[in-house]
């Protein structure tokens, strides 16, 4: 008997243990979201919960009119934010050469000029060291622990220029390129010659003295069927 009630308490102690670590790592709430909720009610809030996952918004850091801009001392934290919120200035079009619609912030904007340097032929050789600066001044604004000043923030924002530069003409003479073949492409193609329409046919009806004309064979014939007759009447 007192086995029996040793085993059931160390039972009930192990199934509590379990559960408690279960609810400490579960990442979800402890209770189900909508529970004793309308059908039509949970329905909303699973499908408002799975668009959270595609919301991607980076915030201003550095108002223009902050008041810390105008002081005579500009600490590091603040050419980080600046440059940071510089790409979103720079008015770079993402949508030319990345095949994203909208402005690239945060790590999605790392991620854009590697795949940006590697895909893309015009940045393979010759603009290869701008995307290094780039790259360089990204990490060392957002994550790097070192000195992060003006003059740092300057070379970063000259680079940032360069590349919305170099986007927007690449963007603009790859248009005039298209425009210029689909030009040449009217000027050179020959109209399809139309196909020669058939000979129409032409039926003649016969007229009303040709369908009672006769045969003049016919006519001889009953010319001399009628002398016939009239001779062998006199007799």
């Amino acid at each position: 008997m007192v086995t029996c009630l040793v085993f059931v308490l160390l039972f009930i102690f192990v199934k509590r243990q379990i559960m408690r670590f279960a609810m400490k790592s579960r990442r979800g709430p402890h209770v189900p979201l909508g529970h004793n909720a309308p059908k039509e009610l949970r329905q909303e809030i699973d499908s408002g919960l799975s668009k959270v996952q595609e919301i991607r918004f980076e915030p201003r850091l550095l108002s223009e009119q902050d008041d810390r801009l105008q002081s005579g001392g500009c600490y590091d934290y603040l050419y980080r934010m600046r440059a940071l919120d510089a790409i979103r200035d720079s008015d770079i079009p993402f949508s030319e050469l990345g095949g994203t619609p909208t402005a690239v912030t945060g790590r999605r904007f790392r991620a854009w000029l590697l795949d940006l340097r590697s895909s893309h032929s015009l940045f393979c050789s010759s603009r290869s060291s701008l995307i290094d600066t780039l790259l360089e001044g990204y990490h060392n604004a957002r994550h790097g622990t070192g000195v992060f000043g003006e003059a740092e923030f300057v070379k970063y924002k000259e680079a940032l220029n360069e590349l919305a530069s170099v986007v927007k003409s690449h963007s603009s003479s790859t248009s005039l390129d298209q425009h210029h073949q689909l030009a040449a492409k009217d000027l050179t193609s020959t109209p399809e010659p139309t196909p020669p329409s058939p000979p129409s046919q032409v039926t003649y009806l016969p007229s009303a003295g040709q369908r009672t004309k006769r045969p003049k064979h016919f006519l001889e014939l009953k010319n001399f069927k009628d002398k016939y007759n009239t001779l062998e009447s006199t007799f």
